[in-house]
Formats: C-alpha cells, structure tokens, sequence
C-alpha cells in the first residue's frame, strides 16, 4: 500500500516538475511574433519573437554552441530560455516553444543569491549585523547552542543546524516537508525549530531551509508585524525600492507562506530578461546606471570562498574545486575563477563571468541524470567567448 508519505512526495515531485509550466500559463506568456532586434540591443529596448533569430555579428562557433542547448534536449533536457550579454548588451536571445520573453520562470533556488543581496541591503544599512548572532528569537533562551549562529553561517550554509535538503526517500528531505508537508504554513517556524547538530562554521550543508530562516530575518528586521499580509507587504515593498525598480527587474514576483514569510530558497518568478538583470548587477558589483546601490564590500563577501566549500560564496556559487568527492556545481577546470553563477533546481543558471565581462541566463527543465551534460554544454560555451 502507499503510505500518505509518498503519495506527499510523489505530489510534490510532480508540482516540481509542473510548476513552471503552470506559471508559464497563468502568465499568458505566447510572445507575438515582431521584427529581429540589432545585434548588441539593450534588453529594454528589444522585442523579439520566441523563435531563433539570425545574429550575423555573432561567430558561428559560439552560436552554434549556444544553439544546442536547445537542439541536444536529449542530453540536456528541455531549455526554454537562454540569454547572452556581453557588456550589458544583448547578443543572443532564444526560446523554447511556448515561451516567449515576456514568459516569468521560476528561479528555484536562484532566489538564494537574490535573498542574499535583500540581507545584504540591511546589513548596510545598519540593521542587520554579518557577524553577530542572527536575531532567531527561538534560539535567544540561555544554553542554546543556536544562539551562537550569524548571518555569515546562515550565508555560508554552515549555520550547524539538522536540516536535510534532499532525503533518501526524497519526502525524508526538509525541502519537501518545508514547502509541501507539514512545514508549509510556517516555513520559517519549521526551519528554525531543527536542533542544532555542528558547531557553526564546522561543516557545509546546502539547504534551502537555512534561506527561508535569511527570508525571516530579513521581514522581522522590515516590521515588528506579525500579521501575514503587513509583511509581505514590507518584504514587497523593500524588493520594489532597492530591487525591482532600480534595476529595472519590473516582472521579478516573490512567493510567501501563509505566515508572510518571503520563500526566499526557492520561489521566485521572473522572465529571462530580468534575471540577466540580476547578474549584470552583480557583474557590475552592485552599480546600475552610475550609482552603486550595495557596497563593494557585501559582494566581495559574497564572492569569496566559504571556508567550508570553496565552491560556494556568501548564498552563491563559485568556479572553483570544491571538496574532494562532492558534486562540481560550475566548470573550474575549465573557466576564470572569478566566474560565478545563481543555480536553482532542473537547471536554472544566471552565469556571470567578470573576466569575460559576459553574463548567461538558462531556464529549463534538466533531470539530474542529465547534469554533467548540461554542465558541459555551458562549459563550452563559456569557454566559446
């Protein structure tokens, strides 16, 4: 007999499979057919057709790479939007069919890099310390090993705490309890309440859970409300006056639980345009049109190894080799060290490469199995410009 576990797990599997399509739908997102843009466009100033269009300027080398991300959908799963900019301007845009670039996407854990600058914008203000203890109220009674975490554990994923991203069965994982289970009406509340199981900075455990706790911190530090609908209105607000509107980032919409809490691991839907936004901001360090809107020093912090995975920044990934038998995330062997990436669940990538002064957007469905091949197309071509 099924138990009520998996049949929980086998609906989320498939909610995790499904849900870009339904967002996909619910957006009305068929892009009309227009004329092909010029070679080297802004991405505020084009309008394009969700079919291939002919870019003359662009080596035959570099787009025939680019291209079979979408003809090789046998090694590489389905992609159904892939931007290039170099430079800040446009020199590749294409979609699969059906999507279009007004299409929203989810970002799954793309939204951790994101979260990361909201904390950032608070630790810069003045509110929110990097390295004293993260303000947990759960964990502030006397003796509680939790009290001693900081942002820069929760940042790094090394905050010591029990959370599981992927168990085996999967509906063992927090991942699927947090966001489908038991823990789905208070995520935050869920996260939080798991013990302590390492000392913090002891050990590095990727998990989407320690983000949500970021995503608490950041509405408790915005209102003192615990009234769902006054914090996500403050968390909105906040992402509209430091994110969205700056950056021009004007589809990027963020998903709450019932508590009000900003699913900031996981949830987040924007169209391919607006994630190359997010990158060229942080390809640019935090700059946008001649104004720096988050200091140098955050995203240095973000960009520098962590000390227990040299692989991973402050909620970001780096191009580097990461510890003896783990799972690369990018290509070091390959590309600058100074590239890095936002990668979220089925293959979602925002590349950024400083050196290359090039920023890569992929949206896509991608099964685990067929990681490695994905890896490498994008490898190449990075490796192509």
């Amino acid at each position: 007999m099924i138990t009520k576990k998996r049949l929980l797990a086998s609906a989320a599997l498939a909610m995790l499979g499904a849900w870009t399509l339904t967002q996909a739908a619910g957006q009305g997102m068929m892009a009309p057919a227009s004329p092909a843009p010029k070679f080297g466009a802004s991405l505020d100033d084009v309008e394009v057709a969700a079919t291939p269009r002919a870019l003359p300027a662009l080596p035959a080398a570099i787009r025939t790479r680019a291209d079979a991300l979408f003809t090789d959908a046998d090694d590489v799963g389905q992609t159904r939007a892939l931007l290039m900019l170099r430079d800040g301007e446009l020199i590749y845009e294409r979609y699969g069919a059906g999507f279009g670039p007004d299409t929203k996407l989810i970002s799954w854990s793309m939204a951790k890099s994101i979260t990361a600058v909201l904390t950032g914008f608070l630790v810069a203000d003045g509110q929110l310390s990097l390295d004293g203890p993260a303000p947990v109220a759960a964990w502030q009674r006397s003796g509680d090993p939790r009290g001693a975490i900081t942002l820069r554990n929760l940042l790094h994923m090394s905050s010591g705490l029990e959370h599981v991203e992927n168990g085996d069965p999967i509906w063992q994982g927090d991942t699927v309890a947090m966001l489908f289970g038991d823990g789905a009406g208070d995520m935050a509340g869920f996260a939080e309440a798991k013990p302590a199981a390492a000392q913090p900075d002891e050990v590095f455990n990727y998990s989407s859970a320690t983000s949500v706790i970021l995503s608490d911190i950041v509405a408790d530090t915005l209102t003192p409300s615990p009234n769902p609908e006054a914090r996500r209105d403050a968390v909105r607000d906040f992402i509209g006056g430091r994110l969205i509107e700056p950056l021009g980032m004007a589809s990027l919409t963020p998903e709450f639980d019932a508590k009000g809490t900003m699913i900031g691991g996981s949830i987040m839907h924007a169209t391919a345009r607006d994630y190359a936004k997010f990158g060229e901001f942080l390809r640019n360090r935090g700059v946008v049109n001649g104004q720096r809107l988050l200091p140098e020093t955050w995203l240095r912090f973000m960009l520098t190894p962590s000390r227990n995975d040299a692989g991973y920044g402050g909620h970001i990934w780096l191009n580097r080799k990461r510890p003896a038998g783990v799972t690369p995330a990018l290509w070091p062997d390959r590309g600058p060290n100074d590239l890095f990436a936002c990668i979220g669940h089925q293959g979602q990538y925002i590349i950024v490469s400083p050196s290359q002064r090039v920023t890569i957007v992929r949206l896509g469905v991608t099964r685990d199995d067929q990681f490695p091949a994905l890896r490498g197309h994008l490898a190449d071509l990075t490796e192509s410009l």
